[in-house]
């Protein structure tokens, strides 16, 4: 009876193992999903879009992209952890899909186990911005201001789990001040109101809030991420100033439902490789102020161990707030 049991269990693994090497031979032989947790017209949206025709070319197949919006982004992850593990519907996430994991406890889904990673994208600075009457000139000075007895901070960001919000919790950790988050409907309304000084702070994209900073309407204090920013070649980052918690960067990934046949992985994994050394696709994002992984960090284990560290990093940093 054990012997046979044994066998069968062979037998049944032996054939999934071929249904599975027979869909890859033939994968993609349909149109692709690929789910974009936001809603159009913001950054996650823009990263699907440049890289989505350069992929459907090396697939021989088209890519279609889905925008699912709400709940920071975890509306969009719950349904492509439930998609079939089979290749044709595959995420573009970033850093809000690690920090979720600690913002929502109800989630009905986990980042780590219910899906496979298929490679890096993309990562970008972004800049410790001020209003432009804020008094303090550099670091130093701004900590000194914000730590004055009865000081009342105000930090804005373009929503919960964003990158602004996210970055801004861990600068006034950081710094050892206290300070109110103030939630935005976007990136947008945060940095109109940021010019007009209704908002003291903001992490806002260096892109962005660059040329602003050139033009006086904007006080910078640091680059946040691990690179200097060329726009601003003068700035220092965090980590430079002392603060190396803040060495961290805004990135993106794609990745698949867990249980996607590894030669399938492979086949996107490539096709996405093909859309990154595109001299356009490069160029495009150049021209936004976003930089690519090394070739060397754009394997599925590479964006693996990086999902790790940041669903760790933010947990930590959202479970002490």
């Amino acid at each position: 009876m054990i012997f046979a049991r044994a066998l069968a269990a062979s037998f049944l693994a032996a054939c999934i193992l071929a249904t599975s090497t027979a869909s890859a031979q033939t994968y993609p032989n349909r149109p692709i999903i690929m789910m974009v947790p936001f809603a159009p017209g913001g950054v996650t949206d823009a990263i699907a879009r440049i890289i989505q025709d350069s992929m459907a070319k090396s697939l021989g197949q088209p890519i279609v992209v889905e925008n699912i919006g709400g709940a920071g982004g975890m509306i969009a992850a719950a349904r492509a952890a439930r998609a079939e593990p089979d290749g044709y519907t595959i995420l573009i996430h970033q850093v809000a899909l690690a920090a979720g994991m600690a913002l929502y406890p109800n989630l009905t889904f986990d980042a780590e186990k219910d899906f496979v990673t298929i490679g890096l994208i993309n990562t970008a600075a972004s800049i410790l911005a001020a209003r432009p009457s804020l008094p303090s000139n550099n670091i130093i000075e701004l900590v000194r201001w914000m730590k004055e007895p009865g000081q009342s901070i105000k930090i804005g960001h373009p929503g919960v789990g964003s990158f602004g919000h996210l970055a801004g919790v861990l600068v006034a950790q950081e710094l050892g001040v206290k300070v109110t988050q103030v939630p935005y409907r976007g990136g947008g309304p945060a940095l109109v109101d940021l010019l007009a000084g209704q908002v003291d702070l903001e992490s806002q994209s260096a892109v962005v809030a660059g040329p602003l900073v050139k033009a006086g309407k904007l006080k910078a204090y640091a680059i946040i991420g691990r690179n200097r920013f060329a726009g601003l070649p003068d700035l220092p980052t965090m980590g430079e100033l002392g603060y190396k918690k803040l060495d961290i960067n805004f990135w993106h990934m794609l990745l698949a439902p867990a249980g996607t046949p590894r030669p399938i992985v492979d086949k996107l994994n490539t096709a996405l490789r093909a859309a990154l050394a595109d001299a356009k696709v490069q160029k495009t994002f150049a021209d936004g102020g976003m930089d690519l992984f090394p070739p060397g960090e754009e394997t599925p284990e590479a964006a693996n161990a990086l999902l790790k560290r940041e669903i760790k990093l933010w947990g930590d940093v959202i479970r002490t707030n």
